[in-house]
């Protein structure tokens, strides 16, 4: 089925500075997690669930891989009206400018919205880790009579400060929002939320950066080229003259932001329950589907690890890890709170044997790493320590990035033998 009232975009952001080097040669929704996805797939695997199946994705930056990604994942029946699209910023006549914002975003790509039926535009994040049913979000803005819906989650007073946050009636109309308030304004921004909320301390509603906009409303907002941001601007300015629903979600959500929330959002796909469950089959996530081999372990201790498909494995231990698909590791090896998302290729044997690759893909034998996040395609020589911790300064080399103590090795590159950090 296809819900035909719904339009769903999904923001690809900007720059990613924050989850530099990781989107030093990639857009943030193309970003690898959990081993063999890509953060993109998030919101449009939530949208296939619920129905929604005629999905934009706005991107600027970067955008080959994430092109490439959604080209090969994403394929509908010829008789659907289905589609995964990508958006990138184009000039035309009119606009000679890069997407200055996200409503600007909008804005700039609305007269491709506009070639298609709908009543509804639902917006989203694209670098944010979490699973919902849209479709009751829907459901509960067309029974309300909103114009706008806000998805809201509630936060503590410490995360508060970071957030947008709003207060709603009693009938879940928000009546009144502000950005990032400082901590001395708390208490005149309590909402009322649910008695299991209550015992954990969050009691302030933060937006999560998902709205539902009626198209008539949001193709007249559009219309004023002042307004860049929907957070900062469209809806703070919207709250007097438009109903404005707020819709609370309660279950897992967190905005991979920056390389320490990336870090343990991926990390904690480890634990024995996890937050966010990939095991769930009514909440699938999707995406591209490779005819890998099944992994191969050899003599490895393994504890809270999760491995993808097509690895080759000889570690000694590997623990509280996520292990990317293709990935290599080779004997005598120790992997402790590491991401290693893999490769997007085989080396063949011919040209192991040859002799020609001095340092091969993956992790070479007799290594330690700790704390660590492997981008794509690295390849680690033998006898390498890499020890990462609060005690490191940050710092940046042409191989590595240190930030918050997680040593980042950057996309393709190669730690000689017997290398150390720490």
């Amino acid at each position: 089925m296809i819900n035909n009232n719904v339009l769903a975009i999904v923001l690809g952001g900007g720059q990613g500075s924050r989850l530099y080097p990781l989107t030093e040669k990639r857009s943030k929704p193309a970003v690898p997690i959990a081993g063999k996805y890509r953060l993109v797939d998030i919101p449009i695997s939530n949208c296939i669930n619920s129905d929604i199946k005629r999905i934009f994705v706005l991107t600027q930056f970067n955008s080959a891989s994430l092109n490439k990604h959604i080209k090969n994942t994403y394929h509908f029946s010829f008789f659907s009206s289905a589609f995964v699209d990508v958006l990138a910023a184009e000039q035309t006549p009119h606009n000679k400018t890069w997407f200055q914002g996200t409503a600007d975003a909008v804005r700039q790509s609305m007269h491709h919205f506009l070639s298609h039926e709908f009543k509804y535009v639902l917006i989203l994040s694209g670098d944010q880790l979490y699973q919902m049913e849209y479709d009751k979000m829907i459901d509960a803005h067309e029974k309300s009579g909103a114009e706008i819906s806000i998805a809201t989650i509630p936060v503590n007073a410490k995360d508060a400060t970071s957030f947008g946050i709003l207060k709603s009636n009693n009938e879940s109309v928000v009546t009144s929002f502000i950005e990032k308030p400082d901590a001395s304004l708390l208490p005149d921004w309590t909402s009322e939320v649910s008695d299991s909320m209550k015992s954990q301390g969050r009691n302030y509603l933060a937006s999560m950066g998902i709205y539902i906009f009626n198209k008539d409303l949001l193709v007249n907002l559009m219309n004023d080229p002042s307004t860049n941001d929907f957070g900062k601007e469209i809806i703070p300015q919207s709250l007097e003259s438009h109903k404005t629903l707020s819709y609370q979600y309660e279950g897992y959500w967190t905005d991979i932001g920056n390389i320490d929330s990336f870090f343990e959002a991926n990390l904690g796909l480890t634990d024995d329950i996890p937050a966010f469950d990939l095991y769930d089959r009514k909440k699938r996530i999707y995406t591209h589907a490779r005819m890998l081999p099944t992994t191969k372990i050899a003599g490895t201790v393994l504890d809270k690890a999760v491995i993808a498909e097509g690895c080759i494995i000889s570690a000694t231990k590997i623990e509280r890890s996520v292990i990317g698909i293709r990935s290599r590791i080779g004997k005598e090896s120790t992997v402790i709170n590491t991401y290693m998302m893999g490769s997007d290729y085989y080396e063949t044997l011919a040209e192991i044997e040859s002799h020609k690759i001095n340092v091969l893909m993956g992790i070479g034998e007799r290594c330690y790493l700790k704390n660590t996040i492997l981008d794509k395609n690295c390849r680690i020589g033998d006898d390498v320590k890499i020890d990462g911790g609060k005690h490191l300064e940050d710092k940046e080399t042409e191989m590595y990035f240190i930030k918050d103590g997680i040593v980042v090795i950057k996309n393709g590159a190669t730690i000689p033998s017997g290398y150390c950090i720490e």
